[in-house]
């Protein structure tokens, strides 16, 4: 059996930044919703190495809630979308 790892990779700067643009957060939004400091966010921004595992965990909880989903970089490097709304019955 093949050991599958759950731990999700830290995101990259582009993708915050990209996740945010998704859903029209400012970084004062995205401080606000994650409980992650607006100077952490704006340095994380700038340099992915700066956040710890938590505030990346807490900014990824937020955004995704929004409705961003993270995308690995498999082949084509990582990336955002955001989830397709859910469809209505017709009746």
């Amino acid at each position: 059996m093949k050991h599958v790892n759950m731990k999700p990779k830290p995101l990259t700067s582009a993708q915050i930044r990209a996740a945010r643009a998704l859903v029209r957060w400012s970084a004062e939004d995205l401080a606000r919703e994650s409980g992650v400091g607006i100077t952490t966010i704006r340095r994380a921004e700038v340099d992915q190495t700066s956040m710890t595992v938590p505030n990346y965990s807490a900014v990824r909880r937020a955004l995704e809630a929004a409705g961003v989903e993270f995308i690995d970089g498999n082949g084509g490097g990582p990336g955002v979308r955001l989830r397709a709304p859910p469809r209505t019955r017709s009746k």
